[in-house]
């Protein structure tokens, strides 16, 4: 009896994680599909964003940047924040 608990408890975790970890991929998704959309990127690659930057003066270059790190930054640990400064 008691096997079979663990075993539901267990189970039921795991599907929790897998939701939390889905819900933050689907975040990201979002987040990034926003960018190219902004920015006018038709090439949903890597390689269509390199292309994108590398046409941006530094000024829209810094603030897709600066974009990039709030969205990004606010995910990491809080010892890598206390790196930044």
């Amino acid at each position: 009896m008691k096997n079979s608990v663990l075993k539901g408890v267990l189970g039921a975790l795991a599907v929790a994680g897998v939701a939390v970890v889905t819900k933050k991929a689907i975040e990201r998704k979002r987040f990034v599909r926003g960018i190219f959309d902004e920015y006018g990127i038709k090439e949903k690659s890597p390689f269509g964003l390199a292309d994108k930057i590398r046409e941006m003066d530094e000024e829209q270059y810094q603030e897709m940047k600066g974009k990039f790190r709030k969205e990004f930054a606010s995910r990491c640990c809080k010892k890598e924040k206390a790196f930044e400064a």
